[in-house]
């Protein structure tokens, strides 16, 4: 997993923690830490578009189940 990937997974994260909490408590963390501001909109586009790429790891194939070649031993 790239750099980036993982920041944008970090970022997703975060994103999902925040609607749990309006979800379940009415509480919208990223308003209440930097106010209904230009950054706060610039928080939620840069989790928007790290959602955007975390949905390529969807397609990625599990490292587990990728088997390569088996070799025959004589």
């Amino acid at each position: 997993m790239s750099t980036i990937q993982r920041i944008a997974l970090i970022l997703t994260i975060i994103g999902a923690i925040n609607w749990g909490l309006i979800g379940f408590f009415h509480f919208n963390l990223v308003e209440a830490i930097f106010g209904n501001s230009a950054l706060s909109r610039i928080i939620y586009g840069l989790v928007g578009i790290a959602g955007l790429i975390n949905l390529g790891l969807l397609f990625k194939p599990n490292e587990a189940h990728v088997r390569e070649p088996e070799t025959s031993r004589r």
